[in-house]
């Protein structure tokens, strides 16, 4: 699936799933900080955003984990969008 046009929609939320230290170390300024570290605690979190999700992280390995236990949980339009940077790429690519 092609996310560059969800990633640019303000319909998405873009949740970064580093834990704090590397997220205040350089982020998307449009995510939000979830760590995978407190992922058991928080499901609900999720939940309540209601929009589609599309997470973030260094690599696209950790997103990609968070992605298949949201999705287990019954949460459908969560996407992984790998490396944070790549990401960035894209929506830099719509402002230009």
């Amino acid at each position: 699936m092609d996310l560059q046009p969800l990633i640019n929609s303000e319909d998405a939320v873009i949740v970064d799933v580093r834990e704090p230290g590397e997220f205040n170390a350089g982020h998307l300024e449009a995510s939000i900080n979830i760590p995978l570290s407190q992922l058991g605690h928080s499901v609900e979190r999720y939940r309540e955003l209601g929009r589609p999700l599309i997470l973030i992280c260094h690599s696209g390995n950790r997103s990609g984990m968070v992605t298949q236990f949201l999705r287990r949980q019954g949460i459908k339009e969560v996407y992984n969008g790998g490396a944070w940077t790549d990401v960035q790429r894209l929506i830099s690519r719509k402002a230009a």
